[in-house]
Parts: structure tokens; C-alpha cells; sequence
């Protein structure tokens, strides 16, 4: 697999042409369990076909079991600079209730270790919202959080996926089920408790001290061009998507005959004004109304004017400099009004 991952980076080496790589994230299952040669070789592979700058940010998912002092020392001695944890919670029933693999102790001593190698830039996953969660332990997740020092926390509600053990689990009785008052509870205790300790909620699920976002995820969200690498990758050159095949199997055989196992969605414009208005909007940054003139002409950007002129009257949307954000309020109902403002006629 990982030879494999390295011929794509070299079929995909004029994707990026002319352009400095910022940010390299290893992310998605548990890249953390390769072997630091395997590491090493999919990093001299980027080096030798892309520019990388100096000061990239350079990531890697891991869990707090994984994080053992010989593994944070083995992984010191590559360019990785930031680690992505998941935490999930620091108590002890909620991680077996969650079927995670460690305890409330290895998620402490984790981030400890971490910042004693030298791995300061660190962000760690929380989840709320669901059943075992009480306003009580959500508060002590927070604060563990902020007095650990870390200087990013991404927090999401917990969400029933349709086939999974837990949407079967909630449909025998044998679990409760999700309770949308409580997340919103949780979101704005999240919310108020962060920003009160110096945090920025610049992303609807994401909060970090000054100046510490996420370069990779922030880039997302501004539309930045990337390169998906590896099986069920995705990547993006701002007018199409690219998506990697999800099958093991079936990606190792493709690459080995040189071919890209990728399928290619064309963004048509208008898929692109509604794509910008979902992930703008879920930034503190907001969508720019001279923007959205520009790129896709002043009757849009007056349609969108119009149709957020109930948002603004209820307080879910505030209008400033000509940008439109969500107030906190506003960020419950992120998708709903994202979506009303979305188009369905094509763009010229």
C-alpha cells in the first residue's frame, strides 16, 4: 500500500504544478500505526516531485493508545509537526461506551508526552450530545481540555449513522437516542466556556488560541486546491473533484498498471456558489458579498442579500463590511440556512 501511495504521488505530480504545498495532513483511518521507514518513504516521494515550503504544517491523526513514548520519538525524527488526536472524552465510561481502545488516563498522559517531545501544536477531537454525556462531565471535558494547554480543540455532536451498531442498538431500545436540546446545550456551553479562556470559534466545529488554526482544514473551506492520495482520497482543483476508489483491492491492482483509480465530478458554477455558501458560512470569516459578485455576478450576490434578510431580523445572521456570518445562535441552524440560500438554476 504504501509503495502504491507513493507511484500516485508521481501520477499526480503536475497537479500541483507551480504551487507551494502549505500543509500535508495523514488523516483518515489510523495513519499512525505505519512504521516510521514507511513514513520516511512517503515523505522523501512528496520532497522529490512537489515544493514543499519551510514552515508547512505537517499533521498526522493518531489515538492516545497509539502515542507511546517510543512511538512519539520514532515519529520526532520525521518533518511531522502536529498531531491530530482523538480524544473523544476523558472519562473513562464514555470511551467504552464509545468502543474506543484506550482509557481517560491515556488521554491525559498523551498529550503530555506529546508536549514534552516538543509537539505543542496539537489538536484533540471531543464529542457531545450524546446519552451519557451530562452538562457536568461536558464541562470537565472542556475544561481538561483548556488546562492541558491544547491550543486547538475540534468538537462535534455525535451523529446516528443510518447501518451502524448504534442506529441498531437505538432502534431495538437498547440505547437512548439522540437528543437534539442537549446538543445544542452542549454546543453553546462549548461556545462560551472556549472564547471565555481565549479561544477563537472560527470554524462551526473547530476553536483554537490566537493564531493557531488549522492550515489544512481552514484551506478546505476557502476553496484551496488539494491532492486526495490513497484509497477513498478525495482532491480538488476548484472546478472538479476527484475521488479515489475505496476499494483496497482494486486501487492496488489500478496503480500498479500506472493507471489513477479516480472517478471526476465536474463543479458545474452553479455547484461551486453553493459549495462556497456552505463552507464560508461555517467560518468566522462568513461569505463576502463582493466576492460572490465578482466570481459569480451581482444578481447573486442580491439574492443572497434578499434571502438573508430573515436571519438578520431573528438574529441568526449578522451582515458586516458586506460579509454575512452566523451569530452563535445562528451556527444550530448552520445547514438549514445554508441551504436556503442555495441555487438550483445554472450559472452563465
Amino acid at each position: 500500500m504504501v509503495a502504491a501511495i507513493c507511484k500516485e504521488i508521481i501520477l499526480k505530480k503536475n497537479r500541483l504544478e507551480g504551487q507551494q504545498i502549505g500543509s500535508i495532513y495523514f488523516g483518515g483511518g489510523t495513519p499512525s500505526v505505519l512504521p516510521t521507514t514507511a513514513l520516511q518513504q512517503i515523505f522523501a516521494t512528496l520532497t522529490q516531485h512537489f515544493s514543499i515550503a519551510a514552515n508547512a504544517e505537517i499533521t498526522i491523526e493518531t489515538n492516545p493508545d497509539d502515542l507511546t513514548a517510543a512511538k512519539i520519538s520514532e515519529l520526532r525524527q520525521l518533518p511531522i509537526n502536529r498531531f491530530s488526536i482523538g480524544t473523544q472524552s476523558f472519562f473513562n465510561e464514555d470511551l467504552v461506551w464509545m468502543n474506543r481502545a484506550h482509557n481517560a488516563q491515556e488521554a491525559t498522559d498523551c498529550i503530555k508526552r506529546s508536549q514534552d517531545a516538543g509537539f505543542e501544536n496539537l489538536t484533540i477531537d471531543l464529542i457531545y450530545g450524546y446519552p451519557l454525556l451530562s452538562n457536568e462531565k461536558w464541562q470537565a471535558n472542556i475544561q481538561t481540555a483548556i488546562d492541558l494547554q491544547v491550543p486547538h480543540i475540534s468538537a462535534y455532536s455525535l451523529t446516528v449513522e443510518p447501518k451502524t451498531a448504534l442506529a441498531h442498538a437505538i432502534n431495538k431500545g437498547q440505547q437512548q437516542s439522540v437528543n437534539d436540546e442537549q446538543s445544542a446545550e452542549q454546543f453553546l456551553m462549548l461556545i462560551n466556556t472556549v472564547t471565555a479562556n481565549g479561544f477563537e470559534h472560527y470554524e462551526i466545529s473547530n476553536y483554537c488560541l490566537p493564531g493557531k488554526y488549522a492550515v489544512h482544514n481552514t484551506n478546505y473551506w476557502q476553496g484551496i486546491p488539494y491532492l486526495g492520495i490513497g484509497p477513498s482520497a478525495h482532491g480538488f482543483d476548484g472546478y472538479n473533484r476527484y475521488i479515489n476508489i475505496a476499494n483496497n483491492a482494486t486501487y492496488l491492482e489500478s496503480i500498479g498498471k500506472k493507471q489513477l483509480p479516480e472517478t471526476i465530478e465536474h463543479l458545474s458554477k452553479t455547484d461551486q456558489f453553493n459549495e462556497y455558501i456552505m463552507t464560508a458560512l461555517r467560518t468566522k470569516w462568513g461569505a463576502d458579498l463582493t466576492k460572490i459578485e465578482k466570481d459569480f455576478g451581482k444578481h447573486h450576490a442580491s439574492l443572497v442579500k434578499k434571502e438573508v434578510q430573515p436571519y438578520l431580523s431573528d438574529g441568526k445572521v449578522l451582515l458586516s463590511e458586506n460579509k454575512v456570518y452566523l451569530s452563535d445562535e445562528g451556527k444550530l441552524f448552520a445547514d438549514g440556512i445554508a441551504a436556503s440560500l442555495f441555487i438550483d438554476d445554472e450559472l452563465n
